[in-house]
C-alpha cells in the first residue's frame, strides 16, 4: 500500500559519504513507489546559499529531482542548519518549499509539520541566536560575501553548535510540552510531526480533553530514520534504516 514518507535532520555532507549513498539508495527506491516525500528540515549540515558550487548539493539535486520526475511531490521546510536554502535550489531539486508550521492533509489527518527548533523553548541562547539570523538584513550581508566567506562561517558555527549542545542541559535541547501544545492548538490539529531534537518516537497526548499525538523524526547521522502513513488505513510506523556497509 502506498504511503508518505517523512525524513529530516539528514545533516548531508560530503565527510559521510555512507550517509549520502543510504539517501541516494532511498529516493532511488522505496521513495519512488510513495505518494509524497516531506523532508522536514536539515537536509545538509550547513547551507551556505543558492549559489553554493560545491559538488554535493549538486548531486542531491540530481537525485531529488530524478524523484520528482518520476511523480513523487518533494516537499522541503527549512531547517536550522539549511534555512537558506530558497527558490533557487529548490527548483533544481524539483521540490517545493512549504513555511515552518505548515498544515498539511496526512491520511486523511490535518497535520502539523514543523522542524522543531522553535518548540526547544527553554533553550534561549539559540533562540536568540535563531531571531538574528533569519533576519533579512543579516541574509543579506551574509549572502553577500563570498563562498570561501561563508563556508568559514558555517565551520565555526557547527563548532559553536556542538560546544552549545555538549554544555547544554538534555532538557534545554528537547521540546517544551507547553510550546507543543500551544503550536498544535494555533493549528487547530491533534496530530504534529517534527525533528530537530534527534529523539524518535512516537508520543500519545492528552490535548483539551482530546486525544493528539507527536511523532518526533530521527536523524541520519549512523543510520536512516523514516516515517511512513499508509494511505487510507492512516497506520504509521517510524523505522530505522541501515547504512551501507563499509568495506573491509
Amino acid at each position: 500500500m502506498a504511503a508518505t514518507l517523512f525524513v529530516s535532520d539528514l545533516h548531508l555532507e560530503a565527510s559521510r559519504p555512507r550517509i549520502v549513498a543510504l539517501f541516494e539508495q532511498f529516493l532511488a527506491g522505496e521513495a519512488r513507489s510513495a505518494v509524497a516525500l516531506y523532508i522536514l528540515g536539515d537536509l545538509f549540515e550547513a547551507w551556505i546559499g543558492d549559489d553554493d558550487d560545491a559538488d554535493l548539493p549538486a548531486r542531491i539535486a540530481v537525485a531529488l529531482h530524478a524523484l520528482a520526475d518520476a511523480g513523487v511531490p518533494v516537499y522541503f521546510i527549512p531547517g536550522n542548519r539549511d534555512f537558506l536554502v530558497g527558490a533557487r535550489y529548490a527548483a533544481r531539486c524539483g521540490m517545493q518549499l512549504l513555511p515552518d508550521g505548515s498544515v498539511r492533509e496526512i491520511g486523511g489527518q490535518p497535520t502539523l509539520l514543523m522542524h522543531g527548533d522553535t518548540l526547544c523553548s527553554d533553550d534561549h541562547a539559540y533562540l536568540a541566536f535563531r531571531e538574528q539570523v533569519r533576519s533579512p538584513d543579516w541574509q543579506r550581508q551574509f549572502l553577500a560575501q563570498s563562498l570561501e566567506q561563508r563556508r568559514a562561517f558555517a565551520a565555526r558555527a557547527r563548532a559553536e553548535s556542538r560546544a552549545h549542545t555538549a554544555t547544554s542541559h538534555a532538557i534545554l535541547m528537547d521540546a517544551n510540552e507547553d510550546a507543543v501544545a500551544a503550536a498544535m492548538r494555533t493549528a487547530g490539529v491533534s496530530r504534529l510531526i517534527h525533528g530537530h531534537t534527534h529523539r524518535p518516537a512516537v508520543h500519545a497526548l492528552t490535548l483539551d480533553g482530546r486525544h493528539a499525538e507527536r511523532i518526533v523524526l530521527g536523524d541520519w547521522y549512523e543510520q536512516g530514520s523514516l516515517l511512513r502513513i499508509l494511505e487510507g488505513s492512516g497506520t504509521l510506523s517510524l523505522e530505522r534504516i541501515e547504512a551501507p556497509r563499509r568495506p573491509a
